[in-house]
């Protein structure tokens, strides 16, 4: 079974956008704060939707916020 690792820019995101706070992100999709703080430090990968709510909150594509390793 191949292995993967899923890192993200939310943290470059929100300094770009106005430095939104991770609790302000939080609110605009609807989880806690603590969550936002583990999906940055890739201790929890979002479910699919979540990962569309938080790139269409940058107005970005999923891409954008997302990226998807393979790792041997």
């Amino acid at each position: 079974m191949m292995k993967g690792k899923i890192t993200n820019n939310i943290r470059r995101l929100r300094f770009d956008h106005d430095e939104m706070t991770q609790k302000q992100l939080a609110e605009k999709t609807g989880v806690s704060r603590q969550t936002i703080v583990a999906i940055e430090k890739a201790k929890y990968s979002p479910s699919l939707e979540l990962a569309f709510q938080i790139a269409h909150v940058f107005g970005c594509s999923l891409g954008d916020v997302f990226s998807y390793e393979i790792t041997e």
